[in-house]
């Protein structure tokens, strides 16, 4: 077993390299010594939790789960010491930090114990959606008790017949004469009720209109009422998942329970997404969590485990076999530059480009998730036999990281999103963005090979654009190549940048050109195909 170890220097040097420092009031020095904090207290408390939860997982009892042993104790830790309030505003209680270090304190989380990040995580959409949408009294009532960890979150959405058609939910919402009433069921719900916290404030979306989206409202409703009496809602089973096992996934019973409109009728979905967007992100940097993690137990293994001989008959090590040590490189490249277009989106939304950051935001959690399952599996046929047993956990990492490409949005809904959103809304500025920020990097670069590459999307673009359902998965899996050697190219360039990215960068500058072409060409071919059977 090799020991969990936060790439906390990866992390600081990704931020900076995406241009943190053009965020309001980024502060390196600051945001390194917070970094070192957390990175201690999760290798020290937060890691030890993550074997035994997942072998242990969660139970039901009279209607609330029960999580592992230890996750209690933990998580009063981690609130007792403010991580929960980070990012909340000083004048609720928190500690006011931005995006940067939300997203550098979430990734070493993920990588200690996905499963307690899932549980805890929510709770600074769940701040950012009541300073948008909550009413000054809510505010008051709601974000203190988060911040201080009195209260968890959830965000129920999903229903049976409503999973990523939101516009087909059937949950209710009446107002009487004793206030809003909700009733229905939710599934697929991350936490649920537990017994982590005092209190759980479920942020539910139901139906108080017309069938569609807009007849969708926001209710805050809490699991403990002010007096103490429990709310009508109720766990009625945890879904038995193929990873995540400390974390339970909930079918929540709402029967009449009392709730709160958070926001005007109607704006629902619109509030919703206040806080699925960043969540988005945050399932990236899942993605790159396993990815890293994957990385670094491979690399151990292989650079311990003796098998074979060299060209001098000696034996030697795993990592001196060139297939071993491609695939340890590639998982290392998949985290790189994967948290890099993560850590680019974030810079964006926090400094305000906001066309940049809506089409870098689905991309970004398509690649990031996409990096988790594939470093794992290269991890998994790293340690041959041992990969595929419980020992080294890989196989964990890899149960654990698949989730990551279906929730928040399928990655297959985030291609479609840019294929038609994306090159189309407002004229196309979204995407005008992206090619102006890659061709930003060519120009500072002088980088002939990435902007051939950036015709080659741009031409695809207008194909796309033509076909956008048709064309999205070509689509999206070019773009996340072109953003890929945009980011290699940089670090080629980038005397400062660290020996092994810039071995790393060698190669993956000279692949990657070809792939952009021949994924473009292929994608073409596809088109044509499609045109001819129409």
């Amino acid at each position: 077993m090799v020991p969990f170890s936060a790439p906390a220097d990866d992390i600081l040097w990704s931020l900076e390299f995406a241009g943190a420092a053009s965020i309001p009031d980024w502060d390196r020095d600051l945001t390194a010594e917070i970094v070192q904090h957390f990175a201690a207290f999760a290798q020290g408390r937060i890691a030890p939790l993550d074997e035994a939860g997942d072998k242990q997982g969660c139970r039901v009892k009279n209607g609330r789960v029960i999580m592992p042993d230890g996750f209690d104790v933990v998580f009063r830790e981690l609130a007792g010491d403010g991580w929960q309030g980070l990012t909340a505003p000083e004048a609720f209680g928190g500690q006011g930090m931005g995006g940067a270090v939300h997203a550098a304190i979430s990734e070493i989380f993920s990588g200690a114990c996905h499963s307690l990040q899932m549980v805890t995580g929510l709770v600074p959409g769940a701040v950012r959606l009541l300073m948008h949408y909550g009413s000054a009294d809510q505010q008051a009532r709601f974000i203190p008790p988060l911040v201080s960890g009195e209260w968890l979150a959830t965000m129920c959405l999903t229903e049976p017949g409503a999973g990523s058609d939101l516009s087909a939910i059937r949950t209710k919402a009446e107002d009487t004469a004793q206030g809003w009433q909700i009733s229905g069921e939710k599934i697929f719900i991350s936490g649920g009720d537990h017994n982590l916290s005092d209190n759980i404030l479920h942020l539910v979306l139901a139906r108080t209109g017309p069938d569609g989206v807009k007849g969708l409202s926001l209710f805050a409703c809490p699991a403990v009422l002010d007096g103490g009496a429990r709310n009508a809602v109720t766990v009625t089973r945890i879904e038995e998942k193929m990873g995540l096992h400390a974390s339970p996934t909930c079918q929540m019973a709402f029967d009449g329970a009392q709730g709160e409109l958070i926001g005007a009728p109607g704006q629902g979905l619109a509030a919703m997404f206040t806080l699925m967007n960043h969540a988005r992100l945050d399932v990236a940097l899942q993605g790159v969590a396993h990815a890293a993690r994957a990385h670094a137990v491979a690399s151990s293994y292989a650079a311990q485990r003796v098998q074979g001989r060299g060209a001098d008959g000696q034996p030697v090590t795993l990592d001196q076999h060139a297939d071993v040590r491609r695939m340890i490189d590639r998982a290392d490249a998949l985290a790189l530059s994967a948290r890099a277009l993560t850590h680019s989106a974030l810079v964006a939304l926090e400094t305000g480009n906001h066309a940049l950051a809506d089409f870098l935001t689905p991309v970004a959690k398509v690649c990031g998730s996409d990096a988790g399952t594939q470093a794992a599996e290269l991890a998994v046929q790293v340690l041959g036999g041992y990969g595929y047993l419980h020992e080294y956990r890989v196989e964990q990492t890899y149960r654990d990281a698949r989730i990551c490409a279906i929730y928040e949005g399928t990655n297959g809904i985030h291609a479609a999103t840019i294929a038609t959103r994306g090159l189309s809304y407002n004229g196309g500025v979204q995407a005008d963005a992206f090619a102006a920020w890659i061709g930003g990097i060519a120009d500072d670069t002088h980088s002939g090979s990435l902007a051939a590459a950036l015709q080659d999307w741009t031409a695809l673009r207008e194909i796309t654009s033509a076909t956008p359902r048709d064309m999205a998965p070509a689509f999206m899996q070019v773009t996340i190549a072109l953003a890929e050697l945009g980011f290699w190219v940089r670090v080629c360039a980038d005397d400062s940048a660290p020996a092994r990215m810039r071995a790393l960068a060698t190669e993956r500058s000279a692949l990657l050109p070809g792939q952009v072409s021949h994924l473009a060409a292929q994608a073409r071919i596809m088109a044509e195909l499609a045109g001819d059977t129409r």
